[in-house]
C-alpha cells in the first residue's frame, strides 16, 4: 500500500510502500510512550526502507535513546534511530540499522486513510506507565515485551498483506 505522511507543519514529507498498513500493534514502553504516545503508546506500521521518499530533510532530527543495561545503572546508545521534524516536533519513523530493509512509520504521521485493524495487539506491556487504560476488545492480544509474531507475519496470517504499489490492504 503507499503511504504518503508528514510531520505537523508540513515540513518534512515522505512516501512508503507498506506491505503491512493496517495500524495494530500498541507499543506501551517508555520510548515509545514519551517519543511518539501521549495516550501512552505508539502505534508503528511496517514499511520498506527501498523507494522511501523524502523531502524537507534538512528540518529531520535523529533520537537515539539511551537503554538501561539490565540490573546496573549503566546505559547504552540504541540503535534504532527515531526520526522528528526539527521544527514542530513531530515524530515520524523509526529505522534500525540491524533491519535495514525496514521503517516503521508512527500512524500518527500518515495522511493516508489507514485501514481498519480487526483487533489490537498490546506490546511491551511490562514498560506500560502505571495511568494508562489499556482499552481494546477482551480478545486482544497482550504481551509484557514483544510477541513472537511480527508485524508481517501477522498481517499474512490474517490475509492483510498488500502488495507493493496498492491502494489498500488485501480483504
Amino acid at each position: 500500500m503507499h503511504l504518503e505522511g508528514s510531520c505537523h507543519c508540513r515540513k518534512v514529507r515522505f512516501t512508503v510502500e507498506a506491505a503491512e498498513p493496517v495500524p495494530f500493534m500498541r507499543c506501551y514502553c517508555s520510548i515509545c510512550r514519551k517519543t511518539a504516545g501521549s495516550g501512552g503508546y505508539a502505534i508503528n506500521l511496517g514499511a520498506a526502507t527501498q523507494g522511501m521518499k523524502v523531502t524537507g530533510k534538512r528540518y529531520l532530527g535523529i533520537y537515539r535513546a539511551r537503554l538501561q543495561q539490565d540490573g546496573t545503572t549503566k546505559t547504552r546508545e540504541s540503535q534504532a534511530r527515531r526520526y522528528f521534524c526539527l521544527r514542530c516536533g513531530s515524530a515520524l519513523w523509526v529505522w534500525d540499522p540491524r533491519w535495514p530493509d525496514l521503517v516503521h512509520p508512527h500512524a500518527g504521521a500518515i495522511d493516508t486513510p489507514l485501514p481498519d485493524a480487526p483487533e489490537n495487539v498490546h506490546i511491551m506491556l511490562g514498560s506500560k506507565a502505571p495511568w494508562v487504560k489499556v482499552e481494546g476488545g477482551a480478545d486482544d492480544p497482550r504481551f509484557d515485551g514483544y510477541p513472537d509474531l511480527s508485524l508481517a507475519q501477522w498481517h499474512e496470517a490474517r490475509g492483510l498483506r498488500s502488495a507493493p504499489g496498492d491502494g489498500s490492504a488485501a480483504s
